[in-house]
């Protein structure tokens, strides 16, 4: 059952990796620390403390307060029972400023979960630099296991189906 449930894992991380995706399936998650904000206050965030908690969704998105930025940060604080359920955390990531951060971990979160400021050094090393404004972070979702290992990735601008395929992926990791 173990052996089945692996393969199954693999082939569903394999199908939402996008081409060309600096963080393959299976590679280690460079460690970071940022700060960011959650319900409006802000506090320092580490990856490896992240990690000692269960899983963790690092979902990168572009711009605070644009339109599917938005609508993206709603529908994760809509899915956090689920993320909880399935013992996984939820972080948003972006290049903006602690001030608008907190604002749109309020706002945009409902503080349901945390935001945080996206470093040109992090930014550079999840490989999610948007192509068309370098200033911005792609969209771009990862799981990542408790051991700091990548087992999902989906980079899609459309940020429809970013909460169905993290959620999905951290339920496979809990099963």
């Amino acid at each position: 059952m173990r052996a089945l449930l692996t393969v199954a894992l693999a082939t569903f991380a394999l199908s939402s990796q996008p081409l060309g995706a600096a963080l393959p399936v299976g590679a280690q998650a460079p460690d970071f620390t940022t700060y960011g904000a959650v319900g409006g206050k802000p506090f320092k965030l580490h990856l490896k403390d992240q990690l000692q908690r269960g899983p963790l969704v690092l979902y990168f998105f572009p711009k605070a307060f644009t339109q599917g930025c938005t609508l993206e940060a709603k529908a994760f604080a809509d899915a956090m029972p689920q993320f909880r359920k399935a013992g996984a955390r939820v972080v948003g990531m972006s290049a903006d400023n602690l001030d608008t951060l907190k604002k749109f971990s309020t706002e945009a979160c409902r503080s349901k979960f945390p935001v945080a400021t996206a470093s040109p050094e992090t930014i550079k090393a999840y490989d999610v630099v948007l192509k068309q404004k370098p200033e911005l972070t792609d969209r771009t979702s990862y799981v990542i296991d408790r051991k700091g290992r990548i087992v999902m990735v989906h980079s899609e601008l459309d940020w429809k189906d970013h909460v169905a395929k993290t959620l999905a992926a951290v339920q496979a990791l809990k099963g």
